[in-house]
């Protein structure tokens, strides 16, 4: 089966969680770069990368990477790329993004326009054809140039990969699914530990934490652009890796994994995105405020997103939510807590200095993600276990 360079686009700052999920997989790094990784795959690893990497946006067969500094230089480039190895005849193509940040070529319209007029005259030649009718299946194309360096991919996916299926609404500051899984995967918390959303909005914190302890795949549900891109992509492909996904699957798995939120229509719609999910028997949803936070559990885990007071009328009740968080939080004297927020006082006011903090851009929006760490519990004794 022939290989390729496959690019994985994800959020800046969080490469060594999908690095590590790439290894997981079985296959090489041959590339890190700020937001991206690269590994060698085949047709195989297109679909498996697609259903099983939680942390990824969107999964890209690179065709070609070169330097280009003028227009004419990315058209020629562009043209020798072996476009007739993945685009049939009847292909339907078009450049759906193009970036560029740092390089000589800046327009983004006409990159885009440069690089379907190249791939054409290299169909034209390779297919004999002077016309193409593009009735065929998809395949988008996106550009991306850094410091003058361009790189051509398809991509395999289609809608991003933060689209799990599960979530059809959110609340009003939602989290994507890939980053709340990339920050569940950043903390030490394991399946039989427990995890604690006090602001858990539609529930992705908890609903990603559920399926990460069931072993469920969260590509296993949805539709991939790929799948049709039988020409070289064998369908059989994809019932395989949903096949080795099924078999890895473990619902029964015991859980304490709680979300709770002020609003009770948010509760609703959590647990509605739960059973979507299949993981609405390993969470539970409850309408309580954060000043109500607690439980008789030891050295549980609270990851959350609370919010950020992007509204000026939300951004004076900061100083109190975050203190009532601050007080129920000492009281759980063996936890260790994990908050993404922009709210720059949040230490401050939960009355405690975090003891790592790492910056990470969600959306537009630039967050710290505030990682106060409780003690580790002591370690069980396997003689008595056994």
């Amino acid at each position: 089966m022939n290989t390729f360079p496959v690019i994985l686009p994800c959020h800046f700052g969080l490469e060594a969680v999908l690095k590590r999920e790439i290894y997981d997989l079985g296959y090489d790094i041959e590339r890190v770069e700020d937001g991206r990784i690269t590994f060698t795959g085949d047709a195989d690893a297109v679909c498996r990368a697609n259903i099983f990497l939680r942390t990824a946006e969107r999964v890209l067969i690179c065709v070609g990477r070169f330097k280009a500094f003028t227009y004419d230089e990315l058209f020629e480039n562009v043209k020798a790329c072996p476009w007739e190895e993945f685009i049939p005849e009847n292909g339907r193509f078009w450049v759906t993004k193009a970036n560029t940040v740092n390089s000589k070529l800046f327009s983004p319209s006409d990159i885009q326009s440069i690089v379907k007029k190249a791939m054409v005259e290299r169909l034209k030649q390779r297919y004999s054809v002077s016309w193409f009718s593009e009735d065929g299946n998809d395949y988008p194309v996106r550009v991306f140039i850094n410091k003058d360096e361009v790189t051509v991919c398809l991509d395999t996916t289609g809608e991003s990969l933060h689209k799990r299926g599960y979530r059809t609404q959110a609340g009003r500051a939602p989290i994507s699914e890939t980053l709340a899984a990339a920050l569940i995967m950043l903390t030490p918390w394991r399946k039989d530990r427990i995890l604690v959303d006090p602001f858990c909005g539609s529930g992705t914190f908890v609903i990603e934490a559920a399926m990460l302890a069931a072993g469920i795949a969260p590509g296993m549900n949805r539709a991939f652009t790929a799948e049709k891109w039988t020409n070289f992509i064998d369908k059989k492909l994809w019932y395989d890796a949903v096949s080795e996904a099924r078999e890895q699957m473990n619902p029964d798995v015991e859980t304490d994994i709680q979300g709770y939120d002020i609003d009770a229509s948010v509760i609703r719609t959590a647990r509605e995105n739960a059973k979507r999910a299949q993981v609405e028997k390993l969470v539970h949803f409850q309408q309580r405020p954060v000043s109500e936070l607690s439980h008789s559990g030891k050295y549980g885990f609270i990851i959350t997103n609370p919010p950020y007071g992007e509204r000026l009328e939300e951004k004076e009740a900061l100083p109190k939510l975050y203190g009532e968080f601050g007080e129920r939080f000492k009281n759980l004297e063996s936890w260790s807590a994990y908050i993404i927020t922009s709210y720059e006082d949040a230490e401050k006011y939960i009355g405690r200095k975090a003891d790592k903090n790492r910056k990470i851009y969600n959306g537009m929006i630039k967050t710290f993600f505030y990682q106060f760490m409780g003690p580790k519990p002591p370690k069980r004794d396997w003689k008595a276990d056994n």
